[in-house]
């Protein structure tokens, strides 16, 4: 028979209790100890790389150790960052130290080229430019001519195949002109491009440098949230308080919150009283009260009160841990406007070769003397100018930068195309009960009848429902003061209940329950519950689920947006008309079930509208799934993860709106971002070609198209950063 992992003991093999990992199957006594083994499965030694490394660009390319994506040559990276991880630099240290060293060499070459300020003769300049530039080339530009090569050899033409194309023919060109000049033709001798190559490697080095910096910005959301976890715990043990590693902390212990410190891992108060800073996971600034029975989340600051807290949900089980978990998911995804940059870049690059072909068969055929020199140049700038780095970081950089972003401000994207649908939907649906409303009914009025005093009526209606556990129970209970004890309770679904209390019969329901039962309620709009003694009526009671107060300004932003708002909800038609009349809603239906929601939705769409639905991700997981986008409220606790592709960990209508602006910013960005790419290579490639030389004479050197090469990245990347200022 099978031994726990965790605590050895003998385990029968057909226990349900088990657990996967590495392909073999471990079985356990209790789940407590199978929730130790899944948090110490899931927990890294510091400093580990997370084990899978993947492409930022083509994400469905992933292995199990650091390397280049044989497609675009881009470096992979880890796929998750974990906590205590330091940030790896190394490929980032490589590029800076050659990229330094190279301009350190390539600078005497440019001046060398220039030829009246160096004072050497022509051939001593050449051998020099020759000795300076070799190791810019092939060893400032060695990563570079790699991924050139690799992606000849596996015939993924990318950038790095351009690139190294361009390179390699200055280069070349230049080492025979210096090395056998008579294979050249006589207008062709003497004539070096050694400039070209060398500063074409440092211009290349220097994007890379900058686009990996930004990279590693675009991951600063993630090392923000992951901070936000303590390392230790102060667990109450049965012989004292003492100071635990997180690791340490399993479901069931009891731990301290001091004033000031971070929640260590998600529980519920089991003493004290205090309020939470939860402005890093929910965007909201003000502090929530907590007391015994409220949930409390990892990372979130206490204020000044001292807490006692119950552990439930440890290691990858937090909020915390999942958010981290589906913002770099998001971060790898692929919006599906990136199928235009993808099309466009499947036949780009032998585009580009071909065109730099005809280029220098156009200025061999009709171009001025020398016009092999006038060839080399036009299909060399051709080549090294039409690089298509920006267009592949015009939509991953956006989204990688603009998924962090949201997450600081409680929005969790669950894939790009979720942010990129919500960008296009025109009707906001919503549920009533938690989204609109906070979810917790509240007793607003007491109406006695004639001869009974309301201190009467409250306590013969809560000694009654203290055996009910309906919500509008909860809402008297909260109300009443001391209680009398009940005999005989029994209850009506959808009706009402009824108990013996001090030896009288008390009817606390509709007012279709009280007639039942022989007494007519005085008719009232705002009544909720009638209460009777016997056949004496006793009054009414209104209790209501108060609207949020963030809601009024959130349904009205909405509509300043343009959209349409609906109300669903199963409550009854009285309360949803008062509730859309006193916040402005378009169009609402009532007692709705899952079902009719999710019918409701289809109908809109039939209308050919984009629907964005808004619920609780739970018995809203119908319409959730029918919607264009599903986004899923929570009061952070409680995260619909798996049932909508937008998460809102403050579980209000502000989160939907912040969502919205932030999914038209991110697309704005990236329409901005291909706009650069593209009109870049449109103008670029033409004037490498050399189409202004016969009007204006000029002629692009291949020099300035690497400069300009590296700009288009740097303006996109640049423009993708701007999303760090984003605020909601």
């Amino acid at each position: 028979m099978p031994l726990d992992p965790i605590c050895g003991m003998t385990v029968d093999a057909s226990s349900p209790i088990r657990a996967e990992r590495d392909g073999e199957t471990y079985y356990f006594c209790s789940e407590g100890c199978r929730k130790k083994f899944l948090a110490e499965s899931t927990e890294l030694p510091k400093g580990k790389p997370s084990g899978q490394y993947i492409c930022p660009m083509h994400p469905e390319v992933r292995q199990d150790h650091p390397g280049d994506c044989p497609k675009c040559g881009m470096a992979l990276e880890p796929e998750f960052v974990t906590a205590g991880q330091p940030e790896d630099t190394s490929e980032l240290d490589a590029m800076t130290l050659r990229f330094w060293l190279g301009t350190v060499m390539a600078l005497p070459v440019l001046i060398l080229a220039m030829g009246h300020f160096s004072g050497l003769s022509h051939a001593s300049s050449g051998w020099a430019q020759f000795f300076l530039s070799t190791p810019v080339v092939f060893w400032a530009g060695w990563p570079l001519l790699q991924r050139g090569a690799r992606s000849l050899v596996s015939w993924n033409l990318n950038m790095f195949t351009l690139i190294e194309l361009g390179v390699l023919a200055a280069y070349g060109v230049s080492a025979v002109a210096l090395l056998a000049p008579g294979l050249f033709p006589p207008e062709l001798q003497g004539r070096f491009y050694f400039e070209s190559a060398a500063v074409i490697v440092v211009l290349v080095l220097l994007g890379q440098m900058l686009e990996l910096k930004a990279r590693s910005r675009t991951g600063t959301a993630i090392r923000e949230l992951l901070r936000l976890a303590p390392e230790s715990a102060r667990r109450i043990d049965p012989d004292g308080e003492r100071d635990v590693a997180v690791a340490e902390v399993h479901a069931g212990d009891l731990l301290r919150i001091r004033p000031g410190e971070r929640v260590p891992v998600d529980g519920v108060v089991t003493d004290g009283e205090s309020f939470l800073d939860e402005a890093m996971l929910t965007g909201e600034a003000e502090p929530v009260r907590k007391s015994t029975g409220d949930a409390v989340t990892a990372g979130t600051v206490n204020g000044s009160g001292s807490l006692v807290m119950r552990a439930e949900h440890v290691g990858s089980e937090t909020v915390l841990a999942r958010i981290v978990e589906m913002v770099a998911k998001a971060q790898r995804s692929r919006a599906p406007i990136q199928r235009l940059a993808d099309r466009v870049a499947g036949f780009f690059v032998p585009a580009v070769v071909l065109l730099a072909l005809v280029t220098f068969g156009v200025w061999m055929s009709v171009g001025p003397q020398p016009r092999l020199a006038y060839a080399l140049v036009g299909a060399i700038s051709v080549l090294v100018i039409a690089c298509p780095c920006a267009l592949g970081l015009a939509t991953p950089m956006s989204v990688m930068v603009g998924v962090g972003r949201g997450a600081q401000a409680g929005v969790l994207i669950k894939d790009a195309a979720a942010l990129e649908a919500l960008e296009t939907v025109d009707t906001i649906v919503v549920d009533k009960t938690g989204t609109l409303t906070e979810g917790k009914p509240r007793m607003t009025a007491l109406v006695p009848a004639p001869g009974v005093t309301e201190t009467e009526l409250l306590t013969a209606a809560a000694s009654v429902e203290q055996g009910s556990e309906h919500p509008l129970a909860a809402a008297i209970l909260a109300k009443a003061g001391p209680l009398k004890k009940v005999s005989d309770f029994h209850a009506k679904a959808g009706a009402g209940v009824q108990g013996i209390v001090e030896g009288n019969l008390i009817l606390v329901g509709t007012a279709g329950f009280l007639k039942e039962n022989g007494v007519v309620p005085e008719a009232s709009d705002e009544a909720t519950v009638f209460v009777a003694r016997g056949n004496q009526y006793l009054g009414s009671i209104s209790v209501a689920d108060p609207i949020k107060p963030s809601t009024p300004e959130a349904v009205r932003a909405l509509h300043a947006m343009g959209l349409k708002v609906v109300m669903l909800t199963g409550d009854n038609a009285k309360v949803a008309q008062r509730v859309a009349r006193q916040l402005g809603i378009d169009d609402f239906s009532a007692s709705m079930r899952p079902e009719q929601k999710h019918a409701r939705i289809a109908e809109l769409q039939a209308q050919g509208r984009k629907v964005a639905m808004a619920g609780d991700g739970v018995n809203d997981a119908p319409a959730l799934a029918r919607a264009n986008v599903g986004v899923a409220m929570s009061t952070g606790t409680d995260v619909a993860m798996e049932s909508a592709g937008i998460t809102l960990l403050h579980g209000d209508l502000q989160g939907m709106v912040r969502a919205i602006r932030l999914s038209r910013a991110v697309m704005e960005n990236i329409r901005q971002n291909l706009f650069f790419a593209f009109i870049y290579n449109l103008l670029g490639v033409p004037i490498a070609a050399g189409v202004l030389y016969p009007a204006l004479g000029l002629m692009l050197s291949p020099m300035i198209a690497g400069a300009a090469m590296s700009l288009s990245s740097v303006s996109v990347i640049g423009n993708a950063l701007r999303l760090r200022r984003w605020t909601p």
